[in-house]
């Protein structure tokens, strides 16, 4: 693994602002990584889902960015207890995606490019609660923060919203993913505070 980069100072938290548990507001945008930052030329980018059947919808660079975008408006909260409120994105809905995919998954593995992967259900995916997003704040999103594509799932800790995204295995049965296997919680809500196992 790699060092990872935090690059970002610590706010105070605001009395007036409801944050999840154990968060602290800030207004930088952390970058934390482990492993060198991916480069993806756009020319061989791909984003593929696949059935439990081992059958693949796949969806080149320019296909993506054709479909309908949405421009949700979000809160971050990452399990490093930094808080980011109201972040613009635009990105494609994972409903749009899964629109034409026939599954009886309960569960979903996410893989990057680069290795990592993260677990959910598939109803966190579901009901305009996640986005494979391609813009941050109006410009092209940066490699550092996941560029060209990341998934956005805001309702969960920050590092289920995969960077470099290349795909999502639906499964039956949950399996866990890079951070999960060390040691982080499965679902990862930070209202319930979910940062490790147990939690």
């Amino acid at each position: 693994m790699g060092l990872f980069t935090p690059g970002f100072r610590r706010k105070a938290t605001t009395s007036d602002v409801a944050l999840p548990p154990g968060q602290y507001l800030t207004e930088d945008f952390p970058v934390l990584t482990a492993g060198p930052t991916p480069r993806i030329p756009l020319d061989t980018w791909e984003f593929v889902i696949t059935g439990e059947s081992g059958q693949s919808h796949r969806w080149s660079w320019d296909q993506l960015i054709a479909l309908p975008a949405e421009s949700p408006t979000v809160d971050l909260h990452c399990v490093t207890r930094w808080s980011k409120l109201g972040t613009s994105w635009r990105g494609v809905s994972l409903d749009t995606l899964l629109a034409d995919v026939e599954t009886t998954a309960n569960f979903a593995l996410v893989h990057a490019y680069g290795g990592y992967t993260t677990n959910l259900p598939l109803a966190d995916l579901r009901g305009g609660k996640a986005w494979i997003a391609h813009e941050f704040e109006g410009s092209p999103l940066a490699p550092e923060h996941g560029g060209p594509a990341r998934l956005l799932v805001p309702h969960l800790y920050l590092w289920k919203s995969a960077k470099w995204v290349r795909g999502i295995q639906l499964l039956a049965d949950d399996k866990q993913g890079f951070w999960e296997r060390a040691g982080y919680h499965d679902f990862g809500d930070p209202w319930r505070e979910q940062r490790y196992q147990g939690d």
